[in-house]
């Protein structure tokens, strides 16, 4: 009889495809069986337990300069501690260039602090905010084909945001390499025009973010990224789908045969805009963008998600401590555009999910794992060895007590931010075992791993990346007079 590493036993192995009472063999970092009995010369005990892949986070922003020039509270070893706690082994965070950066000199400079910093895996989006012929011919294509196949463009935000064209430029070095083109898409004269109006008539509060945020900006923006993606054939991701008309933008679009994916995130399944309105400026603290609609969008978002029109839920972490280091950087009383935008969530978004989904019964733990860990694993290029309890993969799991009962607390994180969006929250089902490749890194009710011990996934292309191969007829030379524009 085999004997294997380590063994976890006795558990329920969930899956996409359903859950077996099963033990999980784990030899040199990777699953090596599943079955019934199986010996090793370890051993972990998880009867009545839930045996989960560990999750992947696709959206986070770590130890990164905002679009407004303002660091985040998280370094790679406090952000992915955080994750680590909340079942989250992978995460995917942003190599963010502003303009006048060389790009390659910013994934060189993110991934020196991921290597020094992260216990979790991680792998980087490439934030374009300056495409120069330098970006789009020699650095852009050379990072995508080292197996950095995920891209971030902002179609608002003065300092980041690109116009439509150059979005279409970086669509088309996408296409031609074999990257996914993920964007913030909102309509940036919209929110400019509803920013200043709102501001100039003495209205600066934080609950006043959302009214400058017009449902109908995330609306106009979705449709014209999708009808760049149509004529270019280039998959694309829209990134915190907030609305009901925004998922219903995604759902005829991926009707027509458009490849779109979408995610949401905790905040807009969990929160609303009456959550910023809080007295002075204590609703700074549930500020993002897009910001939390109503719970008729809730509602909307999660049928989304049931349908498969949208197919993943990230955290979007983007923390800022509630101090002149953060929310208050630009004095005691800022008006809201002076107030950075960003919840923290990877340690909660799990948890808040698990409850919704499993213990609630809002949906199946079948599905809670294909949106939190298979399905981004899969776009993103990280499956088959991230996202999946299967014989092969990294051994990457989370045992969860789904019994277990826990009270979000303001002080209960183990990130850098001093405060939980989502405290007062009673949830039912808690990671209480985190393993990474094998190794135990939350075990006891503590951290484990070493900071550095986490490692850079790089990805080759995935389905999701690849084009249709239905480019609109403009592209065509038997229908444009003969144009090479390819």
């Amino acid at each position: 009889m085999a004997e294997y590493d380590l063994v976890i036993k006795g558990g329920r192995v969930a899956t996409t495809e359903g859950v077996s009472a099963m033990d999980v063999a784990i030899q040199d970092g990777e699953i090596a069986a599943l079955g019934r009995d199986l010996q090793a010369r370890a051993s972990i005990d998880a009867a009545g337990k839930f045996v989960l892949p560990g999750g992947v986070d696709a959206h986070c922003h770590i130890e990164q300069l905002s679009g407004g020039g303002l660091m985040n509270a998280d370094t790679f070893e406090t952000a992915t501690r955080s994750a680590a706690f909340g079942g989250t082994t992978t995460v995917i965070s942003f190599a963010a260039q502003h303009r006048g950066d060389r790009l390659r000199d910013v994934v060189e400079s993110y991934a020196r602090l991921a290597a020094a910093g992260a216990v979790t895996d991680y792998a980087f989006h490439l934030w374009i905010s300056d495409p120069t012929p330098e970006t789009l011919e020699q650095d852009l294509p050379r990072l995508i084909e080292a197996g950095h196949r995920s891209i971030k463009v902002f179609m608002t935000y003065d300092r980041v945001r690109l116009l439509d064209e150059q979005v279409l430029d970086v669509m088309m070095v996408a296409r031609k390499y074999g990257a996914l083109v993920c964007a913030h898409a909102e309509n940036h004269g919209m929110i400019k025009w509803m920013a200043d109006r709102l501001i100039a008539r003495g209205y600066v509060e934080p609950k006043f973010h959302g009214v400058s945020h017009p449902r109908v900006c995330e609306i106009e923006a979705f449709e014209r990224l999708i009808r760049f993606s149509q004529l270019l054939d280039q998959p694309v991701m829209l990134f915190h789908v907030s609305t009901a008309e925004g998922a219903a933008v995604v759902r005829r679009a991926r009707g027509e045969g458009i490849k779109v994916f979408a995610e949401t995130c905790p905040q807009y399944l969990f929160l609303t805009a009456q959550d910023l309105d809080r007295p002075d400026l204590e609703g700074a603290k549930w500020m993002c963008s897009p910001p939390p609609r109503t719970t008729s969008d809730q509602e909307a978002l999660w049928r989304g998600l049931e349908l498969g029109d949208l197919q993943i839920i990230s955290s979007d972490h983007a923390p800022y401590r509630f101090d002149e280091s953060g929310k208050l950087a630009a004095g005691a009383n800022p008006d809201f555009k002076q107030i950075a935008n960003g919840l923290p969530g990877l340690e909660t978004r799990l948890p808040l999910l698990f409850d919704a989904m499993v213990s609630q019964g809002r949906s199946t733990i079948e599905k809670f794992v294909e949106l939190t860990a298979t399905a981004p694993a899969k776009i993103y290029g990280l499956h088959p060895r991230k996202g999946a309890i299967a014989v092969g993969a990294d051994a990457d799991i989370a045992i969860w007590d789904p019994d277990r009962e826990v009270v979000l607390q303001d002080d209960g994180l183990h990130d850098n931010v001093g405060y939980n969006p989502f405290a007062g929250r009673r949830l039912k089902g808690w990671p209480e075992t985190v393993l990474r490749r094998g190794e135990t890194i939350i075990g006891d009710g503590r951290l484990q791993a070493s900071p550095g011990s986490g490692r850079l996934q790089l990805r080759g292309i995935a389905a999701s990346m690849r084009p249709t191969g239905r480019l609109g007829p403009e592209f065509d030379p038997s229908t444009n007079f003969g144009a090479q524009l390819l």
